[in-house]
């Protein structure tokens, strides 16, 4: 019997400890559950509904400002503000967008600036930036990235140079002299060990890479020099064997012409780079691929997809908007870049793009070359069947959209008089 009751003891004390465990085993996790789960029942019986993010951002107002007990206050008041921003239905939000953002686009300056404060890279912003974007050019005219890095790299410049060098192209011409001997037909290539010592870039390594350039060959002298002779002399041969040298390639990533390292607050060493290889940069060891930006959209489209280029047009079009002051709705940039990105490939807004494909005739009338849509549609037997803003007006009758979407007829009771 006693055995009997010790275990029935041990039995007991492990439930308890094992309860105490479970209550100092319930985080904030826990806690925030709880509130999502009170905040859904005050939704429920208001009969309403609020996005996902907006209940999380509640629940974490909430248990910064230690508003638990105001909770229905707080819900009701998030339900009201949302309301107010919802878009009516049947608005003509795509008129809005485009007046939106066309009318700051008069606004804006046509120059090239300086870039975020580094002095040394020429970027292009304001009003050509945003036509660079909407027309989705293949090559932005000014392209650059912000190479982040991660671990060490941050920290270390020894370590942030190691990683620039390995991504800033370096020519032959940028680590060495060459002088042209006219009367011997031969080239001689001076090394500077200055140079080659800041890019870590041997000697061995220019003369492998000499030697796939075809009829020449390359000799180290005793003196350090490359002594480099053709295979069939002459003098235009001499002058393009110079030029072939000049801009051989030693080390680094096509595309990227200079990199400046910058020490930024919060962040350690930064690289900012004038010319873009996006794909080829993210390879590099040290570099941080989740937090490296580039302005070419079709390089992200091409290298992280479709959903990453959409994000990448909101950003370059808000942040070029707001760098010149302007203060402009994110929706509207959202619905932009939504209709660019929809079918899955970057389009452009134009002719090539989304208003070249309209279905309407009369309204890809209106945008441009007038003559050829409407007799390409004559040909074809096209049908416009008026549902948009533009061929509506040219017609001249209301638009389906806003109040001119609801038919509503009044009939007026006559009211006999006492």
């Amino acid at each position: 019997m006693a055995k009997r009751k010790t275990k029935k003891n041990e039995v007991k004390k492990k439930d308890k400890e094992t309860k105490k465990e479970k209550k100092v085993a319930t985080p904030k996790k826990d806690k925030k559950m709880l509130l999502e789960e009170k905040i859904l029942k005050i939704l429920d019986k208001h009969k309403k509904s609020l996005p996902y993010s907006i209940v999380e951002d509640i629940v974490n107002i909430a248990m910064e400002k230690k508003l638990e007990n105001k909770l229905e206050k707080l819900v009701l008041a998030a339900i009201e503000e949302y309301e107010n921003n919802c878009i009516e239905p049947a608005e003509a939000c795509g008129i809005v967008a485009a007046q939106s953002i066309g009318e700051p686009g008069t606004q804006m300056t046509m120059r090239t600036f300086h870039y975020a404060g580094v002095a040394e890279i020429n970027v292009t912003l304001g009003l050509p930036r945003l036509i660079e974007i909407v027309d989705a050019r293949s090559v932005p005219s000014t392209p650059m990235m912000n190479i982040y890095l991660e671990g060490a790299y941050r920290v270390d410049p020894d370590l942030a140079e190691k990683v620039a060098n390995n991504i800033e192209m370096t020519k032959l011409i940028d680590i060495s002299d060459m002088e042209i001997d006219l009367t011997n037909l031969t080239i001689t290539i001076k090394p500077n060990e200055k140079m080659m010592k800041r890019k870590d870039i041997k000697i061995e390594e220019i003369l492998d890479h000499i030697k796939k350039i075809r009829k020449i060959k390359g000799e180290l002298q005793d003196d350090g020099t490359i002594k480099i002779t053709l295979d069939e002399p002459g003098y235009k041969n001499l002058l393009n064997a110079s030029e072939a040298l000049k801009n051989l390639k030693i080390k680094g990533i096509d595309g990227i012409e200079r990199v400046i390292i910058r020490k930024e607050p919060n962040e350690g060493y930064v690289i900012y780079s004038e010319g873009s290889n996006f794909e080829e940069v993210l390879k590099v060891e040290g570099v941080d691929p989740y937090r490296t930006t580039t302005n070419d959209i079709q390089s992200v489209y091409r290298t992280l997809g479709i959903e990453a280029a959409r994000n990448m047009i909101i950003t370059e079009a808000y942040n070029t908007l707001m760098e010149q002051g302007l203060n402009v709705d994110l929706r509207h940039i959202m619905l932009v870049a939504d209709i660019m990105t929809t079918d899955g490939t970057v389009r452009a807004i134009g002719r090539h793009g989304v208003s070249g494909e309209k279905t309407s005739v009369l309204s890809r009338a209106a945008f441009e070359i007038t003559v050829n849509h409407l007799l390409r549609a004559g040909v074809r037997g096209e049908v416009d069947t008026l549902k948009g803003v533009a061929e509506n007006i040219i017609v001249g009758q209301p638009v389906n959209l806003g109040t001119g979407s609801v038919k509503l007829v009044m009939s007026v009771p006559n009211f006999k008089k006492k």
